[in-house]
């Protein structure tokens, strides 16, 4: 039997030190500070290491290494806190839009959302570096109301995900929204892990937040974010990859000197 999250443990991982109460603003605190101290980071997938979504597996890589994780094990591991603490989250899977057509994108994302104070909100602390740090209501209304950054429209049975995305709002993702259940991800992370026409298989993707902002990583490619400025910059080799982990996403993984990267694009 798989041993509960140690909740007083994730929340010391995250920094959190608030209420414990299943209210809205212990939600948003939450995800603020999961967001802001666990980064999104797929390393495992490419280091040939399976990708465990049970608590105890979460919590020894997660919050015990202090590393980070991929769609599945943010969100695995937020609904596990959420539900030790009072909450009734519900799991979801979507298609991801952001560089493939819904015809060709498996439903390879998780996501949860939470009713509380009798509205239901989005939670989705997986979604890479467009992950965002507030719940989103699904009646509409764009967070942040000034400069909407995240939103969804319901179109038929289809509920979409927009985000923006330099400068301009796109589609993220699409879901029907339907309640899943861990034995249809363990399915999907299985595929997303090991499959040969995973992105995640042959492409290296990495996003931590900062105090300044954020760094985001995609293959060879880095941009560090500061202040709304950012600066694009090419990692040379693994060695410069493992050094730039190691400054900014708080743990330092040597084996990424010795990463599989066959088939990524530009690494040799």
């Amino acid at each position: 039997m798989a041993q509960p999250l140690d909740l007083d443990a994730y929340l010391a991982r995250i920094n959190y030190s608030g209420p414990r109460t299943a209210t809205y603003d212990t939600l948003a605190a939450i995800l603020r500070d999961h967001n802001a101290h666990i980064p999104f980071e797929s390393f495992d997938v490419l280091l040939g290491r399976p990708i465990r979504l049970d608590p105890e597996s979460l919590q020894a890589k997660i919050v015990t290494a202090r590393r980070g994780g991929y769609c599945f094990e943010h969100a695995s591991l937020m609904y596990a806190a959420l539900g030790a603490i009072g909450f009734n989250p519900v799991r979801h899977a979507s298609r991801v839009l952001l560089f493939e057509p819904r015809h060709e994108s498996v439903r390879q994302h998780m996501f949860l959302t939470v009713t509380t104070g009798g509205t239901t909100y989005v939670v989705d602390p997986g979604f890479g570096p467009f992950a965002c740090p507030q719940p989103i209501p699904i009646d509409g209304t764009p967070i942040p109301t000034g400069a909407p950054t995240h939103r969804l429209v319901r179109e038929g049975n289809d509920w979409f995900l927009y985000v923006a995305r330099d400068g301009e709002e796109i589609q993220g993702w699409v879901s029907t929204m339907e309640e899943e259940h861990p034995v249809d991800f363990e399915m999907m992370n299985h595929y997303i892990a090991t499959h040969p026409a995973s992105f995640f298989t042959h492409n290296i993707l990495a996003s931590a937040a900062t105090r300044e902002g954020r760094v985001n990583v995609m293959n060879q490619g880095v941009h560090v974010i500061r202040n709304g400025v950012a600066e694009a910059t090419q990692l040379e080799d693994r060695k410069a990859l493992r050094s730039l982990v190691a400054q900014h996403f708080g743990f330092d993984l040597p084996q990424l000197e010795t990463m599989r990267v066959d088939g990524v694009p530009g690494w040799q």
